[in-house]
Formats: structure tokens, sequence, C-alpha cells
């Protein structure tokens, strides 16, 4: 059937961001968030276990090619240490054979393809030069960016979905602002997170989270209101990530400060409760960033169709 549609000049912003679907692109994108979430839990486990340091070159492991080092030697700290190693490689080489296929794209997928191959790199040499000079500040950055990477993944993949190629009209244009400073603040937050785990302070930790945990309802709640088939169930799924998050964080505040080791024993409040924690805040933060680039998306088909003057709603490949 033909569609209504704006003039092409109206539409070349949003169609530079939302592009025509294409399934390759589009599980490239998943594949490379879900392994970047299974490396997320082997850092995780990497820092809670101790095993940081527990290969003390790099880029080889112990003298080897990483990729030829033997399987029998992984043990103990070199175990999760080598596999997180191993993983950040994998994940390496699915964003670049990502970046490929949103080449092809052009517009803004294109430069975010490239701009995740740069965040992938820096992620590496940050991790690799961890061990090399041994300062904790490089940790640090190294356990932020991680959580931001995995965010333009969950949006890269939102925007190459069939979802995310259709036209956010049911959205408010005023929704851009508040969607953006949520999950600026979510981000924050989990950088106060890294800080407390290298020795840093919790007041703002627990300021950020009282923050959180104020604005993410407000704007969810809109957001759940709506028609669209992106926002709408991702305003549900952020609520709930919320919910799990907050019982992860009391409980390793309580393990922390009042029952100490007693509190469901140690391999749960010093590996499990952190480990699950950061994963947790992974997931917060994609889902937050997920529907600020909605209602960014949202704000570009807005102004198009009042450029056009119909009006009207339009969908499709654009």
């Amino acid at each position: 059937m033909p569609q209504n549609r704006p003039p092409v000049g109206a539409l070349s912003s949003a169609a530079t961001l939302i592009g025509v679907w294409r399934p390759v692109a589009h599980r490239l994108a998943l594949a490379t968030l879900a392994a970047t979430a299974v490396l997320i839990v082997l850092g995780g486990l990497v820092t809670n276990t101790g095993a940081a340091l527990a290969v003390p070159d790099w880029p080889s492991t112990f003298g080897h090619n990483m990729f030829l080092f033997p399987w029998s030697r992984m043990v103990g700290g070199v175990f999760y240490e080598h596999s997180h190693r191993l993983a950040g490689a994998l994940v390496g080489l699915l964003t670049v054979a990502l970046a490929a296929a949103l080449w092809r794209e052009g517009g803004r997928l294109r430069q975010l393809g490239l701009v995740a191959v740069a965040v992938v790199l820096a992620q590496g040499v940050l991790g690799g030069l961890r061990v090399v000079l041994l300062q904790d500040t490089l940790a640090i950055v190294h356990g932020s960016l991680a959580p931001a990477f995995f965010a333009l993944l969950a949006a890269l993949s939102m925007l190459t979905s069939p979802c995310g190629r259709i036209a956010a009209a049911s959205l408010d244009p005023a929704l851009k602002r508040p969607t953006a400073v949520t999950a600026a603040l979510v981000y924050v937050q989990i950088v106060f997170g890294a800080l407390l785990a290298h020795a840093g302070p919790l007041d703002p930790h627990l300021a950020g989270a009282a923050l959180v945990f104020a604005l993410v309802p407000i704007v969810t709640v809109r957001l759940r209101r709506t028609t669209d088939a992106v926002a709408a169930p991702v305003a549900t799924l952020l609520l709930v990530l919320l919910g799990v998050q907050l019982v992860l964080g009391v409980g390793l505040l309580l393990a922390r400060f009042s029952l100490g080791s007693s509190f469901g024993g140690q391999v749960m409040t010093a590996v499990l409760l952190p480990v699950a924690h950061r994963l947790v805040g992974s997931l917060v933060l994609g889902a937050a960033v997920v529907l600020a680039v909605r209602a960014s998306t949202a704000v570009t088909h807005a102004v198009a169709l009042r450029a056009s003057g119909t009006g009207r709603e339009f969908s499709g490949s654009l």
C-alpha cells in the first residue's frame, strides 16, 4: 500500500538515525550485547575474587600467546582473569563485525558503529594497562566504561530492530530531556559504584541511588502510558530492574555494615551479590539509554512531520 510520507528532505535526519532494517546488523548487535553482558559478569568475578592481577603480563599470558595459553593451567584466579581476556577478545571481534554491518547503513548508525569500535579498543587497552601499570585509577575507568559500552550496544540493538525504524508518534517530544537526564544520572551512579568498589566514599553512591529511585518512576510512568512499541515495554522493564537493583543494593549494605560474612555466606556476600549488582546496574543503564534514544528519535520524527505540514503518522522503511 502507498504510505503517506513527509518530503525526503524533511526526513533526512530521521532516516540517518533509524535507517532500513537489516537483520544481519540487528542480530550482530544482539550477539555483541549478550557477549558483553557475559564479559561484565566475568569482570565482576575478576574484581570480587581478587584475581585482577592473577596474570602478571599483558598482552601475553605468562609469556604465551593469549589464544594459545594451555587450558590445563587455567586454575584459580588465572581462570577468571584469562577467561575475561578471551571474552574481551570475542567482544572485540563481534564489535568489528557489527561496525562493518552498520557501515552499510550510513549516517548516524555508521558513526555509532565506529564509536563502538573505538570504545572497545580503548577498553581493552585500559584493561591491559591496569595490569602493567598497577594503577587503581585505570581500574575505575575500565569498570566505568564497560556499562557505557553495554548501553551503546543496547541502543544499537534497538535502532537496528524492526520496531526501532517505526516512527514513535505516540511519544511526547517533551520527554527527550527527562529521559536523557535519567540516563546520565544512572551512569553517574555507576561511576560512584566503581569508586566505591575501590575503597571510594559511600555517601555519593547513596545520594545518587536516592536520585535515581526518585526520578526513574516519574519518567517511566509517562512512558508506560504511551502505545509506543519500544518505550512502553522498556519502561516497564526498567522499573523491574530498578526493583531488583534495590534488593541487591540493600543486601550489599547489610553484608558490609551489619551482618558481615554471616549474611548468606561469604561467597554470597563477597562475590555473587556484587557481581549481580554490577550486571543489573548495566542493564538499568542500557534500558535508560534505549528510552533516551527512543525519545530523541520521536523528536526527530515530530520535527520532520511538522516540516512536511501533513501531521500524519508514517512508518516503514525510511
